[in-house]
């Protein structure tokens, strides 16, 4: 069940990856052409995480109640809503359209996170972090794919009519509606439900359901046997993502001042995807042999790298930027796994899509904080202070693993 279930979440990665692009390169773009400012180019990035913030509780409550199938399907169906609306926004000329619309989009980018989990319901807990190393690696494809696609569907809506940069809006709501697709069909026996039978045939069925009638929600979910461990790995997860997203979100409008065009844009967030999930099976492997803290601070460094070459490199130079948004998403991919699997851990699954919605939504809010306050950092200093700024930010995982281990201990 554990394969198959595994099969089922890289496919819907792989369709969910392409459309958790668009927004990610020409996001910010699409809003300094219809706000004709660069200080609110970070905004769409802040509402679509805004909405996946309010999706990874929705989606984690849902999934608690009835299953991760269900869930899913339902979080990649808004996703796929939200696309289309920003396509109908920008060929009408509608700003608040936009906004609306990009907040529904931000469901799908929430669901594509949170499918890594149902990766880790039937897995070992010695493998863990290989299982969502797995899910995470498959979103490479449809992620890198969308970006270097760029060109090609702007010239698609202008065919059809439409502002250039709707276009990889419209594989977005193609490649989310099919993701839902997938794991309505496929998704069967629901990993999570099957998980808590299994849990609840090796304790004794009347002992499990009593625990969870009798002991509220919260309390099991503060009493996580490695003491602190779903606080910890939501700490990685949340400095990670404020650091990545901020640098990220304000990258297209840097080269674009500096007139590199949008092929080189795409090329650049293309790669810079790869290395946000294509490393996963080799990051997963090292969580799980040399331990969650180890990794976590080669997150907080590769971070810093990240930050101090976007803030030391020309404007014009590509290589630069490249180097700058490899690490970028390297850096991410450590701290991502390294959280995942610090909180699936601390979990069960009698708590697990309940635990892990409320983790996300502040993984989530972290990044809409990075993305609003990004365009606003540059307008006011620069992009070097931005990306400097954001390294040191990430390098705060170290005195915060330290001042957890007592706790662990």
């Amino acid at each position: 069940m554990q394969r198959r279930t595994l099969a089922v979440v890289v496919l819907a990665q792989v369709l969910g990856g392409a459309g958790l692009a668009a927004g990610v390169t020409v996001g910010a773009l699409l809003a300094q052409d219809m706000l004709g400012t660069d200080g609110l180019a970070g905004v769409p990035i802040g509402l679509f995480t805004l909405g996946s913030a309010a999706t990874a509780y929705l989606v984690g409550r849902v999934s608690q109640r009835a299953g991760r199938r269900t869930g899913l399907t339902l979080g990649f169906a808004a996703g796929g809503l939200g696309a289309l609306g920003v396509v109908v926004a920008a060929a009408a000329g509608s700003v608040p359209m936009l906004f609306v619309s990009l907040l529904v989009y931000g469901a799908g980018s929430a669901t594509n996170l949170q499918a890594r989990y149902a990766a880790t319901d039937l897995a070992s807990p010695t493998s863990r972090a290989t299982a969502v190393s797995v899910a995470l690696f498959s979103t490479t494809f449809g992620a890198v794919a969308g970006p270097n696609l760029v060109d090609p569907l702007s010239s698609l809506a202008l065919t059809l009519g439409l502002p250039a940069l709707s276009g990889p809006f419209l594989l977005a709501a193609v490649a989310y509606a099919a993701a839902g697709a997938v794991l309505l069909v496929l998704l069967r026996p629901d990993p999570l439900l099957l998980a808590r039978r299994l849990e609840a045939d090796a304790a004794g069925t009347d002992e499990v359901e009593h625990l969870r009638s009798t002991v509220p929600a919260r309390a099991i979910e503060m009493d996580t046997a490695p003491a602190s461990g779903a606080h910890v790995g939501a700490t990685i997860m949340v400095l990670t993502q404020i650091a990545m997203v901020a640098i990220m979100t304000m990258t297209p409008v840097q080269m674009r001042h500096h007139h590199l065009d949008l092929s080189d844009v795409g090329m650049v967030i293309g790669f810079h995807i790869a290395a946000m999930y294509l490393p996963s099976p080799l990051t997963g492997m090292l969580v799980d042999r040399f331990g969650r803290t180890a990794m976590a601070i080669a997150s907080a460094v590769v971070l810093l790298a990240a930050g101090v070459t976007a803030a030391v490199s020309p404007g014009d130079s590509l290589a630069l930027t490249v180097v700058a948004l490899v690490l970028l998403g390297l850096g991410w991919n450590f701290g991502l796994i390294t959280g995942t699997a610090l909180v699936v851990d601390a979990t069960h699954p009698g708590n697990r899509a309940h635990v892990q919605g409320n983790v996300d939504v502040l993984v989530a809010l972290a990044g809409a904080t990075g993305g609003v306050l990004s365009g606003m950092v540059v307008a006011v200093t620069s992009y070097a202070v931005l990306s400097l700024g954001c390294g040191l930010i990430a390098l705060a995982l170290i005195p915060a693993l330290i001042w957890a281990a007592p706790r662990r201990t």
